[in-house]
């Protein structure tokens, strides 16, 4: 048989070997081989090579190339596979006989861009050990910039993938590049070091389990396994990147983390321990990232510091009752070794830092985190949790890294003490959802539909910053067009609407108005099940589970509930809900449907008292506990870490389910006098909720405003309030809030929050000062204020994420607000484009006090953009701009137009550039100003010359108070000069 049916013959094979591991490298080595023999032509190598692409179209597309170049194309083809294949994965094929021709290996050494193609096996394996330096050597020659740097050295490449990117960009830079790379790789052969020196040889037997448990991890993550499980997805098909952000500010680093920096050393607090925080709400996308990082691991695409990953579900963990070793956790939750278990063990002990382990949702293990039980021997025997817990905090293992996700409120001060950093998941951003959308939709067209709704709807916007909502909200895109003005507007909203969806999909008829009424047993059954696994902290539930709540076959075919992947064989299966949002939402459904539910339920919902109690009632998972264990959570009412943030938010559903714009959907399910009992004893909860924060409010020292320092639990309230959508309770509630400041800080608010917090505070009798600082509202949650704008007299948003385009709405609303007087947006992402605004504001509002706009990116330009607005502008007070750049041009600029002002009491250019030259122009402002007490011009280039302007300037001015001249350019004896010249200047 010729080589050209041979390679037809055996095309599914082929397609086999090169792509089943996941890695590009088989496919890319081939790649090389036929370019160096002159078989593919360059332009063939592109068309190929297509960013985006899937490894198994171009897999593809070369076979096919292969095939029409004809019989010896093929043979040269079969060699090289034969070449490049290990001999593990060549099994089956057939290559009659073809071999290799080596001709050429040696032309690297001719100068010219045809050696890049022929020489190119041997080029790639020469460079991926050096790609530094040999960046560094075109750098330095100035035929490399940082866009090409960044380009060759992005981290999803490998180092062989980098060093093919590397040739491509220097054959496109022309001979000059070429030779300068050639030299530098020869300098090497002649002077540098044996490739392989210094590195390590790993025994045989562990790369043998590095392999498999990489097969393994890669079969695992392949397809997304949350709330997409049902529909078979490729990961890297439908993955988006969330918004990942440092907990705690960073001097060295500012900007977006990228996935590896989650372990990587960015933001380090804590070089003494071992664990990493990922901490996001439920459903922010803290599962699908760390799938997303097992997947590149096992691909060999990221965390390649790590020689292996360990990967363990929190609730799958839960169902381990046995107690273990550490030896055994690994082995027999991730992936058993072959033989020689001792030996790869003890690898892993010896060198702690090339091992990863990741645990995924500590929040839903059973207890909550101690460190009272201390384990220090990795071979003891110990109850599942302790084992955990002595992991994270490091007396197990010490030197492992380990990758904890989890929501925030569940976390104590205890277990923050031994994280080495904590990194916040904070959802999609406006291009994420873009992104998200575009990929969920194959065609552009209902994808454009489905965007160009969210834009007239940017109360649901907001909803899809949560990754779980957008896939809701894509996933049942047909009903969103077709909703027309009663599009959703809560959370509730998009969970009905899941839940209409679903039900649509399997019932043979089109559903109606009674669509609930024709699957109520259905809800009753899968209600119960929720309701009763989140009182036993259960989320992973067995056939005897189902059965007792009455959970039939026909109910798991409508797609809430998935198997659990971990837990589910042949003879047992085990079921799941498709997110734990939609076991709470089930759960809130059954409290609102039940006949069954206890008068008490609802209100300790929300005095969060004793959950336990209901637990005490219910049954007990045989998937979560042994026999044993069911009574002592019986008699006991075991407490757990997840308890609280699951009641959260089922009594978040609850208040969305009884409002009372949807009873007419349960009037034929359930007594409407019973609706209506249940509806006014959530009510009265809410309202008496409300009480209970107000009533903690501090009277206020004498001469300071009355202020609110809201906790997380008043946000939720409110949250409450809003799904309930009726404008009557918000008025009742605010009508007994009398505060001058409202201070949220901290509160995780995003545009969901926004949102109800608007809907609630539109209502306050009086005006106040909002402050949202260190939150993460962002341009979208920032137009899901605008409601509220009317009633907040200042607005402190620092922190928050906001660009140029969240401050332009922000403006166009707040000129129309007559109690609208300050603003703080420290630290944020404003350019000079947000000055317009700023400048439009000035010089609208007479009456607007304070400006405060503190490490940004404002330039000399924006400065000058600001003067025109200050210029006509007679009331403003405060103008902080630290932390920009505006120059001595910026500050001239401001200089001129705050010369005249007689309101301006303090003025902050802290870190900003500013040399002798702006100095000399803001004495101006003091000379004239009959108005200004501090000037602040700290971590600035002022020389001498600008200080004694400063100097002359306050000879004719004795109503200010300070001027701030630290770490500027002078020396000892000029600080001390100066001093004792004028002691109102501060070094």
């Amino acid at each position: 048989m010729c080589a050209q049916e041979l390679v037809l013959k055996q095309r599914t094979q082929i397609l086999h070997a090169l792509c089943s591991s996941g890695s590009a490298e088989y496919l890319e080595q081939v790649l090389d081989i036929l370019l160096a023999q002159g078989e593919l032509m360059w332009e063939d190598y592109q068309n190929i090579q297509v960013t985006g692409r899937e490894l198994y179209t171009k897999a593809r597309q070369l076979l096919d190339l292969v095939y029409t170049k004809g019989v010896d194309t093929c043979k040269l083809f079969l060699a090289t596979l034969k070449q490049v294949l290990p001999e593990e994965q060549g099994l089956g094929l057939s290559f009659s006989g073809c071999l290799l021709n080596s001709n050429g290996k040696d032309e690297h050494k001719s100068i010219s861009a045809q050696t890049l193609l022929t020489g190119r096996p041997i080029l790639v394996s020469e460079l991926q050990d050096c790609i530094d330096d040999a960046i560094k050597a075109l750098v330095t020659s100035g035929h490399f910039t940082s866009a090409d740097c960044n380009e060759v050295q992005l981290p999803v490449y490998t180092p062989s993938q980098q060093a093919r990117r590397l040739l491509d960009h220097v054959r496109s830079k022309g001979e000059s590049a070429v030779n300068v790379l050639l030299q530098y790789i020869q300098q090497k052969q002649e002077f540098g070091l044996p490739q392989n020196q210094g590195k390590k040889t790993l025994p045989q037997e562990f790369v043998r389990y590095q392999k498999k448990l990489s097969s393994s991890l890669s079969a695992q993550s392949c397809f997304l396994s949350t709330y997409g499980g049902t529909s078979h997805m490729p990961l890297d098909d439908i993955y988006t990147e969330g918004q990942l952000e440092l907990a705690h500010d960073c001097v060295d680093f500012h900007g977006p983390l990228g996935l590896e920096d989650t372990v990587g050393m960015v933001g380090t607090m804590n070089e003494e321990a071992d664990t990493v925080l990922v901490s996001g709400e439920a459903g922010s996308g803290k599962s699908t990232l760390l799938q997303r990082l097992h997947l590149l691991w096992a691909r060999g695409a990221a965390l390649q510091d790590f020689l292996l990953l360990f990967p363990f579900s929190c609730r799958g963990l839960n169902s381990e009752h046995r107690e273990l070793s550490v030896q055994e956790l690994l082995f027999q939750h991730c992936c058993w070794p072959d033989r020689e278990q001792e030996e790869i063990f003890q690898f892993i002990q010896d060198h702690p830092h090339l091992i990863l382990f990741t645990f995924d949702g500590l929040d839903e293990l059973k207890q909550s985190f101690s460190d009272e039980h201390r384990l220090c021997c990795p071979t003891q025997r110990a109850p599942i949790h302790i084992l955990i817990f002595n992991l994270i905090q490091g007396s197990l293992m010490k030197g492992v890294r380990k990758l904890v996700t989890s929501r925030p409120e569940v976390l104590g001060p205890v277990l923050k003490k031994y994280l080495r950093k904590e990194v916040l998941l904070k959802g999609f951003s406006p291009s994420g959802i873009n992104c998200f959308v575009r990929k969920h939709h194959n065609d552009p067209i209902v994808a454009a539909k489905v965007l160009a709704s969210l834009q007239t709807n940017t109360a649901l916007l907001g909803l899809c910053h949560s990754p779980v909502l957008c896939w809701i909200v894509s996933q049942c895109h047909k009903e969103l067009l077709g909703c027309g003005e009663g599009s959703p507007q809560t959370i509730t909203d998009v969970y009905l609407m899941i839940l209409q969806h679903f039900l649509q999909h399997q019932s043979s008829t089109t559903i109606r108005s009674g669509w609930l009424q024709e699957h109520q047993e259905t809800v009753r059954h899968l209600g119960q099940l929720a309701f009763d696994g989140i009182g036993a902290t259960c989320y992973i539930f067995s056939g005897t589970d189902l059965e007792t709540c009455g959970v039939t076959e026909k109910d798991i075919c409508l797609g809430f509930l998935i198997q659990s992947k971990g837990m589910s064989s042949a003879h047992s299966k085990h079921y799941e809900f498709l997110h734990v949002t939609l076991q709470c939402f089930f759960a809130a459904l059954y409290i609102v449907l039940s006949n069954n539910i206890n008068r008490s339920v609802i209100q300790k919902l929300f005095e969060l008292k004793d959950m336990r109690e209901i637990g005490k009632r219910r049954i007990c998972f045989t998937a979560c506990l042994p026999s044993s264990e069911k009574q002592e959570l019986v008699l006991e009412g075991e407490t757990t870490a997840a308890d609280t943030p699951n009641w959260h938010i089922t009594a978040t559903f609850v208040s969305g389910l009884l409002s009372r714009r949807h009873q007419s959907l349960w009037i034929p399910c359930c007594q409407s006098a019973v609706l209506e009992k249940r509806s006014s004893q959530l009510r009265r909860c809410l309202s008496k909720g409300m009480q209970k924060h107000f009533k903690s409010i501090p009277q206020p020292v004498e001469g300071e405003k009355k202020s609110m320092h809201a906790m997380p639990g008043f946000v939720w309230l409110v949250k409450c309030i809003y799904e309930m959508q009726e404008s009557r309770i918000a008025k009742e509630a605010m009508s007994k809030l009398e505060v001058d400041h409202l201070k949220l800080t901290y509160c995780n608010i995003g545009p969901v929050e926004c949102t109800a917090l608007a809907y609630v505070l539109q209502h306050l009798r009086s005006p106040v000062g909002l402050q949202l600082d260190n939150n993460s509202v962002g341009d979208v949650g920032v137009e899901q204020l605008l409601p509220c704008l009317h009633i907040c007299n200042s607005l402190y948003l620092r922190n928050n994420n906001i660009s140029d385009e969240g401050i332009r709405k922000l403006i166009a609303k707040g000129v129309q607000c007559e109690n609208f007087r300050k603003i703080a947006l420290f630290n944020n992402r404003l350019t000079d484009a947000c000055t317009q605004h700023f400048c439009h504001l000035l010089k609208t509002k007479q009456d607007f006090l304070s400006l405060r706009l503190g490490n940004n990116n404002i330039t000399a330009q924006g400065a000058k953009q600001l003067a025109d607005g200050l210029k006509v502008n007679h009331s403003l007070q405060f103008l902080g701009l630290w932390g920009n750049k505006i120059g001595d041009t910026g500050a001239e600029a401001l200089a001129k137009a705050l010369e005249s002002s007689k309101t301006l009491v303090w003025l902050s250019l802290v870190g900003n550039g500013v040399g002798s030259v702006g100095a000399c122009a803001l004495a101006n402002i003091i000379k004239n100003s009959t108005s200004l007490e501090e000037l602040w011009l700290t971590e600035n280039c002022i020389t001498r010359p600008g200080v004694e302007c400063l100097i002359q300037a306050l000879e004719h001015n004795t109503r200010v108070k300070s001027i701030w001249l630290r770490n500027n350019d002078l020396s000892l004896e000029e600080v001390e000069e100066m001093t004792r010249l004028e002691p109102r200047l501060i070094f």
